[in-house]
């Protein structure tokens, strides 16, 4: 399965909501060090809820350690990017790396990625909030990946009306 990877995250919000897609999906987060939060802060587990025994995170205390230890094709998300992530042949063990809400990522880890990818935007507008973001581009990656068949089918029932 593919992962999520959060660089040096601002915001508890969001990693807790990404641990929660995380836990829905069956998709492991990597939370790479240091934070702007700590990590138990109560923000954080208001947003992830009851979904943080079903989520696998993995702390790393470094992008080195991050590095050291990752298996699979980096793809970082960034506004830096010129290839919409709609265009992009993912692969199962892809991690999706999201840099930080005030900063995105440093140029030695946008360097680093395999594959760079953005989310197209009307003009004038920034960026997206990483959690909204992640999930763009994850279920774009699992509609690939995990094809029509996996845990992740439809019932037949769904959709009739």
């Amino acid at each position: 399965m593919p992962r999520l990877a959060l660089y040096q995250p601002d915001i508890p919000q969001n990693a807790g909501t990404l641990m929660r897609l995380g836990a829905c999906t069956g998709v492991g987060l990597d939370i790479i060090e240091p934070c702007g939060f700590i990590l138990d802060d109560k923000r954080m587990k208001r947003s992830v809820m009851d979904y943080a025994d079903h989520a696998d995170v993995t702390r790393h205390l470094s992008w080195s350690a991050f590095q050291a230890q990752r298996r699979g094709r980096l793809v970082l998300l960034t506004t830096r990017a010129a290839v919409p992530y709609t265009q992009v042949a993912y692969q199962p063990d892809d991690i999706l790396l999201l840099g930080r809400e005030s900063a995105g990522v440093p140029d030695d880890v946008h360097g680093a990625a395999d594959v760079r990818v953005l989310i197209p935007m009307m003009p004038g507008t920034r960026s997206l909030n990483v959690a909204i973001a992640a999930a763009m581009v994850l279920g774009e990656v699992l509609r690939q990946v995990a094809g029509d068949g996996g845990e992740t089918a439809i019932p037949s029932e769904v959709g009739k009306g």
